[in-house]
């Protein structure tokens, strides 16, 4: 059947081989090359042998061994269907593989290159227009029937990948006075499993019955104890505590659908054309990269609702698993929960405490998937941003996924940082009022399909960009080097501390890497640095054409990307969308609608900045300075405008950071060298050049305010008087006055969380202390940051801020 199909279908067939440079790693193989496949298909065998040709490659069923010894063609399958009436699968190593290894031992110079190949019907990444129907015969785990194998092929063989393996040679997994039926058995399952862990990066892993799931759950050592020590506390039967442990399984189980996702996949692709321009996926290929033999955790930053499912979209429309994403139990709404399990979605409380029980089933689920092979998902940041800043990141998934790990090890983790960017998002709105001291709405299906009539909007271009991926395993050598020899005993993950912090602070960095520069953060970056939020045409298209300069002269990172428009096109894309407004002949600002959400906007790249408007503000006040005086501010200030936005170098990369940033600076034309780059001068104070300097410096300039102003409190209130908290409510207290009394919006400049985030900083490092009571204490390290402070601040600035504290 198979084969007829094939003969009449194959001048039909269009198919995608991966990867695109298999030719070239194959030529200079130096053995001959031998395609392993997971089951015999005369289907699947001329269309690689049709892919081989298309792509250059050695053509299979040639023949491996020399003239006189048994046929062995190169072509081989690990398993094939038997039985007439009720087919099963023969999973014996195949014969010829054991005629390949008595050749082995016959002659010491012979070798084969073993190349897994994988044929997937309708799994071709990113193709549009495919049928509800062609989706119900699209590539999953089961085991089909000529049938359902010969419409596979006819709905679904113009939308099919060929992928290939790396090659491993037979000799090398020959171990010396193995028997050859044993090295046989033993190659196979080698074989095998790089087949699985492809199957499993571009399908999804094999999906047993949820019920086999829940038994492994409510079975393990922890659960069960937590479950016989419930039913005393409570004093119920034991019974009745493990119904209550099944209620917390069904309450948090996705209820995982290939045919469901693949069905949703068309309705968010006809979703997503409606509402915006353009879903862009940047670095794909990396992915590519990293999913075969590994457990792939992607870790967003979360900026919309939205990110729950176009986050999974990307990936699947890329040709790769959908994976399981952690959501909150919020939710879990009538309708929309039920609909969420079938996409992968499994639900978790916003606190554990108070049930041991529910964090010991939780844990082992989380477990057990990634035991099976499910990549997962979820936000690093725990919820969404309102001001457009990242979070400081939440450990509590972080740190169960490293010891569920280290519990169950299946399969190296790797966790894929991920940026996502919009032009605009749904809920800037919402935003706005919660940070003008409106309550937080409530999830609701109600709310849910009231929010429905926006999509009627346009929402301009999604980025979805992934970021450099983190291997787990050289983390945990770094921060817990004994961590091997405590894989699977029980309780052995008590020590992850240390290594959770460092993870969560390098996945945060590696998201910023990634990130999206769209025309929306240009003309808020550049607007929201004027007095009033409006310019001349003219000057608006020289400031962005200073940002994407610096931009593209010393780029933050090569996984940044940036806007392909130039000025002109920027303020026409602007206009368009309804952003900016003339409010003069040659005058423009912000639409009044959208003027108070643009904070948020530039919030989201205000870290690509971050070391050019840090040098900016130095000549503020300063004509000229020194090349030593601009890298001891730069090293005095860094560490905690790093800490804030979570920039990607290391103190000891500062000194090349500050000087390839000032020579970008004088490409520029804002500023010149003098005595061969020793002091550097800023461009003449009735200059051009000098207002781009100052609106440059803005965005960075607002955060030296801050920590001026709290370092003037607690100077003003003294050693020992004031605890850290104290100290965070009267800061909190006096930027809000700040912000009424000069009138600029801007609500993270009085964020409690930032002022916390300061003073932990300074603690860390030893500029502040607590006593015995609690109070913070401060020596002469402080009073010199004070003192620097004031080669970055104006005097009028410094004694505005002086006079606020003082008054």
């Amino acid at each position: 059947m198979d084969r007829l199909t094939g003969r009449f279908l194959l001048p039909w067939l269009r198919f995608t081989v991966r990867p695109r440079d298999i030719a070239e790693s194959l030529r200079n193989a130096g053995a001959p090359v031998c395609y392993i496949i997971a089951r015999h298909s005369s289907l699947d065998a001329l269309v690689l042998q049709r892919a081989c040709a298309s792509a250059g490659l050695p053509r299979p069923r040639k023949q491996l061994l020399p003239a006189g010894a048994p046929r062995v063609q190169s072509l081989l399958a690990l398993s094939r269907k038997v039985g007439f009436w009720r087919s099963r699968l023969d999973r014996r190593p195949p014969a010829e593989l054991r005629e390949l290894l008595a050749e082995l031992r016959r002659d010491p110079q012979f070798d084969v290159l073993l190349v897994p190949a994988a044929v997937y019907w309708g799994r071709a990444p990113q193709r549009e227009h495919i049928s509800w129907f062609r989706l119900l015969f699209s590539e999953d785990w089961a085991l089909a029937s000529n049938l359902r194998r010969a419409l596979a092929v006819l709905l679904n063989g113009r939308n099919t990948v060929v992928e290939f393996g790396a090659g491993v040679s037979l000799r090398s997994l020959v171990t010396e006075g193995t028997p050859d039926n044993q090295a046989a058995r033993r190659m196979a399952r080698h074989l095998n499993g790089l087949l699985v862990a492809s199957r499993t990066a571009y399908v999804g892993p094999d999906l047993s019955h949820r019920r086999t799931l829940m038994t492994e759950v409510l079975r393990g050592r922890a659960v069960r104890a937590l479950v016989a020590q419930e039913a005393v506390d409570r004093r119920v039967s034991r019974r009745q505590a493990l119904l209550d442990a099944k209620a917390m399984f069904d309450e948090i189980a996705a209820d995982y659908s290939h045919i469901f996702v693949a069905l949703m996949s068309r309705v968010f692709r006809r979703l997503w054309t409606r509402i915006y321009d353009g879903v862009v996926v940047a670095h794909a290929d990396t992915i590519a990269a990293v999913a075969a033999g590994n457990e792939l955790v992607y870790v967003p930053c979360h900026r919309s609702t939205m990110d729950d499912v176009l986050m999974p979209y990307a990936i699947y429309s890329h040709g790769y698993a959908v994976p399981h994403i952690a959501a909150g139990i919020n939710l879990n709404l009538p309708l929309v929960g039920p609909m969420l399990r079938k996409c992968g979605a499994f639900f978790m409380r916003r606190s554990f405490r108070g049930s041991a029980l529910y964090s010991a089933v939780f844990t082992r689920y989380l477990g057990a998937i990634m035991a099976r092979g499910h990549p997962i998902q979820y936000f690093i940041e725990g919820g969404r941003s309102r001001t457009g800043r990242s979070l400081t990141p939440k450990t509590g998934m972080l740190s169960m996924t490293l010891r569920s790990y280290l519990r169950q090890p299946v399969r190296p983790i790797v966790f894929v940082p991920v940026y996502i960017g919009y032009e605009r998002i749904m809920e800037v709105d919402s935003y706005v009022g919660e940070l003008s001291g409106k309550p937080k709405e409530k999830e609701t299906l109600l709310g849910f399909l009231r929010s429905l009539k926006r999509l009627r909007e346009n929402f301009g271009r999604v980025h979805v960009n992934i970021g450099e991926p983190i291997a787990l395993a050289p983390l945990l050598d770094q921060h817990q080097p004994d961590w091997r020899e405590k894989l699977g005993r029980e309780g052995r993950g008590a020590g992850v501390g240390p290594a959770v912090d460092a993870l969560a602070r390098r996945i945060m960095r590696n998201i910023h890497s990634a990130a999206a520069v769209t025309p929306v953060n240009l003309l808020a970056t550049v607007l929201l640095a004027t007095p009033r939020q409006v310019m001349r045409e003219s000057h608006l298209q020289r400031q962005l054409a200073l940002y994407l300069q610096l931009l593209r002269d010393a780029p933050y990172s090569s996984r940044v990307t940036v806007t392909a428009l130039d000025p002109v096109q920027i303020i026409a894309h602007g206009l368009a969308i309804g952003i900016l407004e003339r409010v003069g002949e040659d005058v423009l600002g912000f639409a009044r609608r959208h003027a108070t959400s643009m904070v948020y906007y530039r919030n989201n790249v205000l870290h690509l900045i971050a070391m050019p408007s840090l040098l900016a503000c130095c000549f503020i006040s300063n004509p000229s300075l020194r090349s030593a005086d601009l890298q001891r501010l730069a090293r005095r200030i860094y560490p905690y405008i790093a800490a804030e936005l979570f920039l990607r170098w290391e103190e000891a990369e500062l000194e090349a950071v500050v000087l390839n940033h000032l020579r970008a600076l004088r490409n520029a034309g804002l500023l010149v060298e003098d005595g061969g780059e020793d002091t550097w001068l800023a461009a003449p104070a009735t200059s051009a050049q000098a207002v781009e300097l100052s609106l440059l410096a803005q965005p960075t300039l607002q955060t030296i305010e801050r920590y001026y102003l709290t370092i003037a409190l607690l100077l003003r209130a003294g050693r020992g008087v004031v605890s850290q908290a104290e100290l965070e409510k009267r800061c909190q207290q006096m930027a809000q006055r700040m912000v009424t009394l000069y009138g600029f919006y801007s609500p993270e400049f009085f964020d409690r969380s930032l002022f916390e985030g300061f003073l932990s900083l300074l603690r860390r490092r030893g500029v502040l202390r607590a006593n015995a009571d609690g109070k913070l204490t401060y020596d002469a390290v402080l009073e010199q940051i004070a003192e620097d402070a004031q080669l970055v601040l104006s005097e009028q600035l410094r004694h505005s801020i002086l006079q606020l504290v003082h008054g």
